[in-house]
């Protein structure tokens, strides 16, 4: 059994968890949290103990057979956490990428980092690149030669278009189309619903059909 620390809690945190399980080969051995006591608990029906909080990284780094899943969806502060984590100096080789079994990814023609999610459902098309601590969520699908820069996210049943690139830190809610040909730049937001035809600017947030700029970050 593979043994995994998770970084978050309800949420993402516990979808990693459930899939961890689903794979039948790892062992979680608890949930970091900067919010809830070391010693409670996470989880409604299922529960994961909190052994710790960000601090204790250094302290599970020792052991070499301890990874890492980082489930950290940043809404209003992507930049923070994202320089949080980067802060944490976890080696992207002990981030443990979570695949569930009825993801649909084509054999030999992807390429996915280090510390990604990949949820129930979701399907990637060929030549798509996944980098490292990215999220996808379930029965979301990312077209052909699509490039997800780090720590990106495509939440529940969101259809990214071919030739997208989906800047670092970015967020695309729930039920979003991008089409083809977009640029979404480092962390920007396409709000849930939004239907996105053009480029969308950095650190901006875009809503709508078709998304219009609701505000600047």
């Amino acid at each position: 059994m593979k043994k995994i620390v998770i970084l978050g809690g309800r949420g993402i945190g516990m979808i990693a968890a459930s899939v961890a399980q689903d794979l039948g080969n790892y062992e979680v051995l608890g949930f970091l949290n900067d919010f809830v006591d070391k010693g409670d608990a996470v989880g409604v029906y299922k529960k994961h103990e909190v052994i710790g909080n960000t601090k204790d990284v250094e302290r599970f780094l020792q052991y070499d057979d301890v990874n890492f899943f980082i489930g950290y969806i940043g809404m209003k502060n992507e930049r923070e956490i994202f320089d949080k984590i980067t802060s944490l100096n976890i080696p992207r080789s002990r981030f443990e990428t979570l695949i569930h079994p009825t993801a649909i990814i084509p054999k030999g023609y992807c390429k996915i980092g280090n510390g990604v999610l990949i949820s129930p459902l979701v399907q990637l098309s060929p030549d798509t690149t996944i980098e490292d601590n990215c999220i996808l969520l379930p029965n979301s699908f990312l077209g052909h030669d699509s490039t997800m820069k780090r720590f990106s996210h495509i939440t529940a049943n969101s259809v990214v278009g071919g030739n997208v690139t989906l800047g670092l830190g970015s967020h695309v809610g729930t039920n979003a189309t991008i089409r083809e040909d977009v640029t979404i730049g480092d962390f920007a937001i396409v709000g849930s619903g939004s239907v996105v035809l053009n480029d969308v600017p950095s650190n901006s947030i875009y809503v709508g059909n078709p998304a219009r700029l609701l505000r600047q970050k």
